[in-house]
């Protein structure tokens, strides 16, 4: 084994050397990437491990030298040092607004278009599943994750009906005689997900499927991911079903879970095809010179990027914050309102209330060049009790409590310097023209209003007369 791998020695250094260099050139990203990684957190515990996954597979089973061994000298060089200019200015205004997502969904573009741009197309063609691989260890794992809650409630509902178990099914609660199950986010599946595509992958590599068996090959191992979930899932309602809610399982069955998830994948794994390169497949070395455009584009990405963002200082406005007059409303307690909210530190909240209406601002105010205009915002309220009924209009919803069948009339948006949105993901791309007219201040408006018993007509005009007021007001005092 040893010896097979310091044969491959030579086919791998070229490409481990290209990730060097674009983790060089993308380093603040990266830098952040990897500390996320170390968080260990369920939707990117398996970062770490996919990155080491990557340089293990890049020295044992470095990718196959294409057919044709012309070092490519024409237009197509030049496009690759093209689009490795292109994205690490695109990678650097985002990152210049904290951007963060978005910033590290072009780090494995980076990565490819520096291979590209220094070895030509042809090398880098099928360097891409390696990538793609890599791209495993990025954290999008996040904003799946309600679709895995909602699909596994859809599945294990079905399954418990088919059982014939007296259950109330409401969304991803699970009502049994003796108790309540939700299948809340750490319930999605998405760890056995993730893992499962990624051991997909490492098979596809290691055999050097074409893309017609790669892409079966994920299909299969993402379709055995989600079914071990599903089954997980059921076991634990006929359990608590059996036993009354009783059972010790009910409350640690993390070890169950995995049980589940190796009895799927070991026999996948197992019976899995398993292909040998020859061993003149593995020992035909060739030399690689880097292209004088790549080494070009390598030098302007580092001027655009990394040295551009360690330069510029971007100044903020002395913006005030904005201050509401609300007529007939006095001061109350932020988390007095119907539905409870939390919000981060960070933001400085200051609420108001008349009669059955509140009213809540939670400011923030950008004061450092490396700081985010629009901060990150978890969940701001309990979603397994709070489910949506019914949208009023854009940003204006009906919530209903699903023990005490409570409803409450709430609207909310964010307020990006001199702009609003109804959308989160809208207002982070709001801060790349904020911060071009040196913006610094950011707003999350929440209005509440209880419903009465009967209907919540009465709370729905209220709810969009108190919206419109308030939007005129800091469109005025935004001198709009």
């Amino acid at each position: 084994m040893l010896r097979t791998t310091l044969d491959r020695l030579p086919l791998s250094r070229p490409y481990l050397v290209v990730t060097v260099v674009a983790i060089g050139l993308f380093f603040p990203g990266w830098y952040r990437l990897a500390v996320q990684w170390l968080q260990f957190e369920q939707v990117l515990a398996h970062g770490l491990a996919t990155f080491i996954i990557y340089l293990g597979l890049l020295v044992i089973h470095p990718p196959q030298p294409p057919s044709n061994h012309i070092q490519p000298r024409s237009f197509v060089s030049w496009a690759g040092a093209l689009f490795l200019i292109l994205t690490t200015l695109a990678w650097a205004i985002l990152e210049l607004v904290r951007i963060d997502t978005l910033a590290y969904l072009l780090l494995p573009p980076g990565l490819l278009f520096t291979s590209w741009a220094l070895m030509g197309f042809a090398r880098t063609l099928v360097f891409l599943p390696y990538v793609l691989l890599l791209s495993l260890s990025l954290p999008i794992w996040a904003d799946l994750v309600p679709l895995l809650v909602s699909l596994a409630s859809s599945v294990v509902g079905t399954w418990v009906h088919w059982f014939g178990m007296t259950a109330l099914i409401e969304g991803n609660s699970i009502t049994l005689p003796y108790g309540r199950l939700l299948i809340a986010d750490g319930c999605s599946g998405i760890r056995y997900f993730a893992i499962s595509i990624l051991l997909g992958m490492m098979i596809s590599i290691l055999n050097d499927y074409r893309w017609r068996g790669w892409l079966a090959t994920i299909a299969i191992a993402a379709t055995l991911g989600l079914i071990a979930n599903w089954v997980r899932i059921t076991i634990l309602v006929v359990i608590a079903y059996q036993t009354d809610m009783q059972s010790g399982i009910m409350t640690d069955h993390e070890t169950m879970g995995w049980v589940v998830f190796a009895a799927f994948m070991l026999p996948a794994l197992y019976f899995s095809p398993a292909r040998r390169r020859s061993a003149k497949e593995g020992s035909e070395h060739i030399s690689i010179s880097p292209l004088r455009s790549g080494i070009a584009a390598i030098v302007i990405a580092v001027l655009i990027g990394p040295l551009a963002l360690t330069v510029i200082q971007t100044g903020s406005s002395n913006n005030n914050k904005w201050t509401l007059a609300l007529a007939d409303f006095k001061p109350a307690a932020a988390d007095t309102s119907p539905i409870p909210m939390s919000l981060p530190a960070s933001l400085e909240r200051t609420a108001w209330q008349s009669d059955e209406l509140w009213v809540v601002m939670a400011q923030h105010q950008k004061s450092r060049p490396d700081e985010k205009l629009v901060p990150y915002l978890p969940p701001m309220f309990d979603r397994s009790i709070w489910h949506v009924e019914r949208e009023i209009q854009p940003g204006h919803f009906i919530y209903r409590n699903i023990v005490s069948r409570e409803q409450v009339a709430l609207a909310q948006w964010y307020q990006v310097g001199n702009v609003q949105s109804w959308d989160y993901r809208k207002a982070k791309l709001l801060q790349i023209p904020a911060a071009l007219k040196r913006e610094s201040r950011f707003a999350l408006v929440t209005i509440q209003v209880p419903c009465e018993r009967l209907d919540c007509d009465k709370a729905e005009k209220a709810l969009v007369t108190t919206t419109d007021k308030i939007q005129r007001q800091i469109a005025a005092e935004n001198g709009s």
